[in-house]
């Protein structure tokens, strides 16, 4: 396998989207935006939309934009009980384990949301580094400046022995375009997206192994 390093994307991939984790972090940002900002809650939806295109995340728009304390809006819309709604998965924990790579979490949440959802998964053990939103700070995923990051964070010169593997195609996209291996998990492959589109963690061997990448 020519592959050395995988990064994972965390919200929603470690985890099915069915387990509504991400659902109720998006529905804390519109309370943050509403109590904290006085932001109309009729706004709101299309605020974030807006900053989600232009900047990456909500938050990065929020700071752009309105000078927000990102400590305090990462700490509020992350302030839920896990296990209520994460549920451990022995088979990717296996799959993981089994992988000869050096595995990171590159995700666009901070290092303290990420922690938690590894110990909730029981997950924690497997990951070498977290790279989060603040170590790619002013950046964030999908900007190809954040790939850069992420890549001298791990020790990684050459973007064709990484994989990135994350949940939403317009990363997955720039991934590729980066020169990374790019693999969408759970969600619906069009052509294009992706390297390669992966269902059932059990299929990730096969993946990286013989590089089953879709046309």
């Amino acid at each position: 396998m020519r592959f050395t390093t995988i990064f994972f994307d965390l919200d929603d991939t470690l985890y099915p989207p069915s387990a509504g984790l991400w659902q109720a972090i998006k529905e804390r940002m519109n309370l943050y935006m509403r109590d904290h900002m006085d932001i109309p809650e009729n706004e709101i939806p299309t605020l974030r939309e807006k900053y989600f295109r232009e900047y990456g995340t909500t938050m990065r728009g929020l700071q752009a934009n309105h000078n927000i304390d990102s400590d305090e809006f990462l700490a509020f819309v992350h302030d839920l009980p896990l296990k209520e709604y994460l549920t451990p998965n022995p088979t990717l924990r296996s799959v993981i384990a089994s992988l000869p790579t050096r595995n990171l979490i590159f995700t666009n949440a901070d290092i303290h949301h990420a922690r938690r959802v590894l110990t909730a998964l029981e997950l924690g053990d497997l990951f070498d580094t977290i790279v989060d939103v603040n170590a790619v700070a002013p950046y964030c995923k999908p900007m190809p400046k954040s790939f850069e990051i992420a890549m001298t964070i791990a020790g990684e010169s050459d973007p064709s022995k990484c994989v990135m593997i994350d949940d939403i195609t317009r990363t997955t996209r720039a991934a590729k375009e980066a020169g990374l291996f790019s693999v969408l998990a759970h969600n619906a492959y069009v052509n294009g997206d992706a390297d390669a589109h992966l269902t059932d963690w059990r299929e990730l061997g096969n993946i990286l192994e013989n590089q089953n990448g879709l046309k």
